[in-house]
């Protein structure tokens, strides 16, 4: 079942696990299935990096897979792939694997910008129809270490979910001293640019 705004076919799937990403897509009225695509993300950041690729495009390749990934399974839908990057000068950060990385991460961000490089790619009919690029950029203030322990102690295994460890829609915002950028393509999806290709493409009303 679809709402009144949205075209019932195609069906609309969002090729992640990301439950940030399927807030945002559902608060905007958006129906659609959650399907998530397993691909060997750190094995393409690593190539990536190697052959000098940048991290808008390496953001972008891996969103291109996933949704080529999941539209093989749903070949009669619009596949929505994503992907976000944190980059911090020349490094590029990963989710963090535990509290100590995650601790780690935060000491090295603090008191620094960093970019959020998010990549959408939709897919149908065998092909890449649409994609977008945006950089949110973010400054993170200086910080005590004892507030970073106090922190990953209330946010517990919440911190290994997102890359820079922090999900500023929740207790992550204490982290912060400016924030630039639209805040769904900060959580990972950047939706108003999609909700505006949905239109063009048809599938939502204008």
């Amino acid at each position: 079942m679809t709402a009144p705004w949205q075209a019932p076919e195609p069906p609309i799937v969002l090729a992640s696990a990301s439950s940030a990403r399927k807030l945002v897509l559902a608060a905007a009225g958006v129906v659609f299935e959650a399907r998530p695509a397993a691909v060997d993300e750190a094995a393409l950041k690593q190539s990536a990096r190697a052959e000098g690729l940048s991290a808008a495009d390496t953001a972008l390749a891996l969103a291109e897979l996933k949704a080529q990934r999941v539209a093989r399974a749903r070949p009669d839908a619009l596949v929505i792939g994503c992907d976000q990057l944190l980059v911090c000068g020349d490094a590029w950060f990963d989710k963090p694997a535990n509290a100590a990385e995650a601790r780690a991460q935060l000491q090295s961000l603090r008191g620094r910008r960093h970019s959020l490089v998010t990549a959408l790619v939709c897919w149908r009919d065998g092909t890449r129809i649409w994609h977008h690029v945006a950089q949110p950029h973010l400054t993170m203030r200086e910080m005590s270490d004892a507030f970073i322990d106090a922190y990953l102690a209330a946010e517990g295994d919440a911190v290994t979910t997102t890359v820079g460890a922090y999900r500023l829609e929740g207790l992550g915002a204490q982290l912060f001293e400016t924030v630039t950028g639209e805040h769904a393509a900060i959580l990972g999806l950047p939706l108003l640019p999609l909700l505006g290709f949905l239109r063009q493409h048809g599938v939502l009303m204008r």
